[in-house]
Formats: structure tokens, sequence, C-alpha cells
């Protein structure tokens, strides 16, 4: 099912959901590596085209997984959530979602605000245009660190959510990880439930 249900994701969140969280993490990773001042400068440099080509997919990836967010049905809580945990996971989903917007974005200011004033190539195929900001060292500074604070700050909530649904699936047994696995799962489930329960209550009436 490509939709969410009332008690399950579709594909489409769920495919949403796991390419942008292995572009984050792979962009994490790319962060650290092209940073290294041993590395060749023609790698280097390639290591920042790449990094920021795929910077910009994860963006255009948030954009639409925002647009799809406010738009498709959100599946009902998983029984057995308290009202607390059911208010953190939310709080949690929408802080991500708006990270994996604003991070980007601070990135393509990076790139922007340099006086190197080097081009943008998406995959070596387009220009991406800088954004109308001032090029200055103060400007590069200011949003190199909040590029890089924000993504700390992303990976430490991607690390802490990745943690919870671990513990849900192993501790709790319950249905919050195996949902974000199959397309419409808690629905098929319900379902088994339902026919299961009717069949208990046709049983006890013979």
């Amino acid at each position: 099912m490509l939709r969410n249900s009332d008690s399950g994701f579709g594909l489409a969140t769920i495919v949403l959901h796991w390419t942008i969280a292995v572009l984050i993490l792979g962009l994490t990773l790319l962060g650290f590596i092209m940073r290294r001042t041993e590395i060749d400068p023609a790698l280097q440099f390639s290591l920042y085209q790449w990094h920021k080509s795929f910077g910009f997919t994860a963006l255009g990836l948030a954009i639409l997984r925002t647009a799809w967010w406010f738009t498709e049905r959100s599946p009902a809580p998983v029984a057995g959530l308290g009202p607390l945990e059911h208010i953190a996971a939310r709080m949690t989903h929408s802080v991500l979602i708006l990270l994996a917007l604003v991070v980007p974005l601070a990135g393509w200011a990076v790139v922007s605000a340099s006086t190197l004033n080097i081009p943008s190539f998406y995959f070596n195929a387009i220009v991406i245009p800088h954004l109308p900001l001032a090029q200055s060292e103060t400007s590069e500074a200011f949003w190199t660190f909040a590029h890089a604070l924000l993504a700390y700050l992303t990976l430490g909530l991607v690390m802490l959510h990745a943690a919870a649904a671990l513990y849900h699936h192993s501790i709790r047994r319950d249905e919050v990880l195996v949902r974000m696995l199959r397309p419409s799962y808690g629905s098929r489930r319900s379902r088994t439930l339902d026919a299961h329960e009717n069949d208990n209550t046709a049983v006890e009436r013979k």
C-alpha cells in the first residue's frame, strides 16, 4: 500500500524515511572524511562536491517528506504507548523533519557565503546557484558553525531515535519498529487479530 492507513505506514512514508536516514548518516561520515587535512586536494574537492550533491538530494527529499507529512494521515499510536511516550515520539519526529530541512540549508549557506565562491556541481550535471547571502569570512564562519552544530544534533537525535526503536522491538516487543519496515503492517495485523477474535467468538457461541 502506497499511502498510510489508520494503523500502519505506507510504502511512500517508509521509503522516504529510510532514504533520508541513510543520506543523513552517509553525509555525516563524508563530512568527517572530507575535512581531514592529509587528504589530497583534488580528492578533497571531489568529496566536497559529492557532499554537496547528496546534501541537495537530501534537501529535496526532506521537502517532499515534509509536504507528505502535512498532507498524509498519521497512523494511530501503537497499542501500549502511554500519552507521554506518544508526545515524545511526535516531538522527536517533528524535530527530525525540521532538522532534515535546516541542516542542508545551512550547508548551502556555507557555500554561498564562502569568499572562495566555488560553484556547486550537482553530480557534475548542473550548477546549483548560491543563496543571496553576503560573502565574507565572518558569515562563512557563522554558517559553518551552525551547519556542524545542527548536524551533530541531528546525529544525536537519530541515534536516540534508533535506540528507542530497538528498545521497543527487543524489550517491549511491540510494533513500533516493524511498522516502519512493512507497509501497513499494523493494518494487516489488526485485521488478523480481528479475524482471530471473530473466530473465537464464533466457537464460543457454538
